[in-house]
């Protein structure tokens, strides 16, 4: 019995799914382009017909992030995903420098500074954007060279950080500005040239591709060097070892177009189920920011979130609680903890709502949240 057939039988309607920023629904696009690529017997780098084959859909799928993505093509680094891309970036090229990392980066960010670097933590508003003004502190408070790292859209609230501002700060002072897009790539137009950003991190799933690729973009001439975690076979320029996944890889490029092709703006769908909430009784965390338009932080004072998840799930939604990567943990969040809104940061659930969203799942939400929020229906110990 499949997952539907079993929900079906317990009487259960499907769920409805808001929980985007762990991971998108697969893009027909991107799942078409898998398919294909997965007839293809060849390695991408077998000098043979059919490795010949399979190099030229890697060169196409690479082309077409670099493009979309604004860098030359062999400044295109394919990762396993985000994490790596992140963790590539700051070993790779953060070698000899200070870090400055803000204080709601993602785990993966926080948790791959380089053991033993001099690590400096930038403080955020109480909308969750980097102050500006301690950034440039910290950057002139030292001649030597700084590896500063700050996404582009909070996993958690979805706030923007000014990155134009901040990449020109950090060319007056010489610093390597590496940017976590991995929530933002897809979801808006994004160009690493022109923005002034050096190096960038993009993941297949966040943008409605396959789970097990992602992008490190590199500024600059290409090819540009960049020491590798682990060397292997000397793929990708010899920046990043092993036999590229060639299905995830052409998923992610076609996700990624479709994605950019076919923009949808979510805010309205977004606003809506935000303003249910809050009256409701729930407060909204970063709303005050300019934010991805598919992402709400909703806390409930007095209610734990853990309760909240538990409550909405038997009603058939899921929504999250901060970071989908703590193992199926739900933490108090450190985001909300940098943006001082103290007990607030243990009550906030996460809506995010994917590509494929219709009305009828905010309706949906709506009506389990006020059932939720004034503690009827569903009954369990919190």
């Amino acid at each position: 019995m499949n997952e539907k057939t079993d929900d079906m039988a317990k009487g259960f309607s499907q769920p409805v799914y808001l929980d985007a920023n762990a991971t998108e629904p697969l893009r027909p696009a991107a799942r078409a382009a898998m398919l294909d690529a997965a007839e293809l017997t060849g390695n991408p780098s077998s000098v043979h017909q059919a490795g010949r084959r399979a190099r030229a859909v890697l060169e196409e799928a690479r082309n077409t992030v670099a493009r979309r993505l604004g860098v030359a093509p062999l400044n295109c680094v394919f990762t396993s995903g985000g994490t790596e891309a992140n963790v590539l970036a700051m070993h790779g090229l953060g070698q000899g420098r200070r870090f400055l990392v803000g204080r709601t980066e993602h785990d993966a960010v926080r948790k791959g500074v380089p053991d033993g670097a001099d690590v400096t933590w930038l403080e955020v508003d109480g909308s969750g954007q980097v102050r500006l003004d301690l950034l440039e502190a910290a950057l002139g408070a030292d001649d030597s060279p700084a590896f500063v790292c700050l996404m582009l859209a909070n996993n958690e609230t979805g706030v923007l950080h000014p990155v134009a501002e901040v990449a020109r700060l950090c060319r007056q002072h010489g610093a390597h500005l590496h940017v976590d897009a991995v929530q933002a790539a897809g979801r808006m137009e994004l160009n690493v040239e022109e923005s002034g950003v050096d190096s960038l991190a993009c993941s297949g799933h966040k943008m409605g591709g396959p789970k097990g690729a992602g992008a490190l973009l590199l500024r600059g001439p290409a090819p540009r060097p960049l020491a590798p975690l682990f060397e292997g076979g000397g793929q990708e320029q010899g920046r990043r070892g092993g036999t590229q996944p060639l299905p995830v890889i052409a998923g992610l490029a076609a996700a990624l177009c479709d994605a950019l092709d076919n923009p949808r703006d979510l805010a309205p769908l977004r606003n809506r189920l935000e303003q249910a909430a809050c009256a409701a009784g729930a407060v909204a965390c970063g709303a005050q920011a300019p934010r991805l338009g598919n992402t709400a932080s909703l806390a409930l004072p007095g209610r734990r979130a853990q309760g909240q998840l538990m409550r909405l799930d038997l009603d058939g939604i899921c929504v999250s609680a901060g970071s989908a990567c703590s193992s199926g943990k739900v933490a108090f969040s450190h985001v909300l903890d940098a943006m001082r809104l103290g007990d607030l940061a243990g009550q906030a659930i996460r809506v995010s709502l994917p590509w494929n969203v219709q009305e009828a799942d905010v309706d949906r939400f709506v009506q389990a949240y006020a059932r939720m929020a004034a503690g009827t229906g569903l009954v369990m110990a919190e």
